[in-house]
């Protein structure tokens, strides 16, 4: 058995964190859970612009990834390969919700009792951008993608993630 690692934000530590929780360490799977649950949560967050819904999402993605712990390999940094998970089952997630929403329109109901995080500027203005246009924005300026990246995580050319991309930055101005 390993020792226990020590409470400290080193990679290798999170490597032992990883390690154990594959094995189905709970106590280790806990600690990653608290090291990425924020940036997590900011990303699904930023994406779907309600609180509740993003609470959701992220709650599945790591449901998703308690599932996925034992096929990560440790080819590629953890954070980035937590990440694209979560990107990915967040952009299903909107996908799904979505759908449902064409079924059980929503208007003027509350969608969650969720408290409200604290929020800069950006982050209140983005849940007013229309859906597809805040993708392309929170992807490329926030998250890092290439406009090649984003068409091909939407489904859509690059030349459409760059004219969504000035539409939200346009938005953006006019609202902040």
């Amino acid at each position: 058995m390993l020792p226990a690692p020590q409470e400290t934000d080193e990679p290798d530590t999170e490597g032992l964190w990883i390690a154990r929780a594959q094995r189905g360490d709970t106590a280790a799977f806990e600690r990653l859970y608290r090291r990425h649950h924020g940036r997590i949560f900011a990303l699904c967050y930023r994406l779907c612009g309600q609180a509740g819904q993003a609470e959701d999402a992220t709650q599945e993605i790591f449901i998703r990834l308690w599932q996925k712990l034992p096929q990560y390999r440790f080819e590629a940094r953890f954070s980035t390969w937590l990440h694209r998970l979560a990107l990915n089952h967040a952009l299903n997630h909107q996908h799904k919700q979505r759908w449902w929403r064409r079924l059980l329109p929503l208007d003027g109901q509350p969608e969650s009792s969720a408290p409200e995080p604290a929020l800069q500027p950006l982050d209140r203005a983005l849940p007013h951008l229309p859906p597809r246009p805040r993708q392309v924005f929170v992807l490329y300026a926030i998250e890092g993608y290439r406009h090649a990246e984003i068409g091909e995580l939407l489904g859509i050319s690059e030349g459409a993630s760059k004219a969504h991309y000035h539409r939200a930055r346009q938005q953006l101005k006019e609202l902040l």
